[in-house]
């Protein structure tokens, strides 16, 4: 496939059409757990390092998505730690197992919470005692990673162990081992082959909105009321979702 914005277009619908579609079982996993959450009366927490982090921006808080939801991110040592700001400048941060029991001890956890934890590796320290941890407090995690990238790598936690054996859900976002579709020549002074146009921040986005979408449909057919956000920049729409978001005060970072 040529380098090039034509060749990458092609390659990422072909993976959006096949991961949508191959999923298709674990995205209504996924909506079952989380639809039984809600009901429940409980909070979505979701959690992603580096370009993971933007799977929990497509999870929580935004418009269209549900309004229990929550995002825990590794700022949150500064924010609500008191940590300083140099705390995040470490490019080891993300592997360090010892933040994960801090960063669920600082977010407002309730016993009916779920988690959603992305990943493309799935084996950084961090990410793995996370799901470690919330698993020993009772909870359960929905995991989306690369299947292909964390089957090729050793775990960088101390048991060995991988986001994907722990959750009990994983949806995998079909991207490449390196998280790129079109490859490189080898260039350089190490001869080093690479590739450009990465793919797991847009499947992973597909699958969260798939996710949510189930969800809303199955709450649909409770017919209750729907907690779900609509746009802050449409008339009515700050005041629609104040008034759902003031039924989780204190349960999600937007209402402290």
């Amino acid at each position: 496939m040529t380098v090039s914005a034509q060749g990458y277009l092609e390659v990422i619908t072909d993976l959006v059409r096949t991961v949508g579609t191959e999923q298709l079982p674990n995205i209504h996993a996924a909506a079952d757990v989380i639809a039984d959450c809600v009901r429940a009366g409980g909070v979505v927490q979701a959690f992603g390092c580096g370009h993971s982090e933007a799977l929990a921006m497509e999870i929580a808080g935004r418009a269209g998505g549900l309004v229990p939801s929550n995002r825990i991110s590794l700022r949150d040592l500064v924010l609500f730690g008191g940590e300083p700001v140099s705390v995040l400048e470490g490019p080891l941060l993300e592997k360090d197992p010892t933040v994960a029991h801090r960063l669920y001890e600082l977010a407002p956890v309730g016993a009916e919470d779920v988690f959603v934890i992305a990943s493309n590796s799935g084996v950084n320290g961090l990410i793995v005692e996370f799901a470690l941890h919330v698993k020993s407090k009772g909870h359960k995690v929905i995991a989306l990673t690369s299947r292909q990238h964390t089957d090729l790598v050793e775990s960088n936690h101390p048991s060995g162990r991988k986001l994907a054996e722990l959750a009990d859900v994983v949806l995998d976002n079909g991207a490449p081992y390196g998280d790129s579709a079109l490859p490189l020549p080898r260039q350089g002074e190490t001869g080093a082959a690479g590739a450009v146009g990465a793919v797991s921040s847009i499947t992973a986005a597909l699958l969260a909105q798939q996710i949510t979408v189930e969800v809303v449909r199955r709450l649909l057919a409770d017919g209750a009321e729907l907690p779900v956000y609509l746009s802050a920049n449409i008339p009515g729409g700050r005041e629609h979702n104040k008034v759902i978001e003031d039924r989780y005060a204190g349960r999600i970072r937007r209402t402290a």
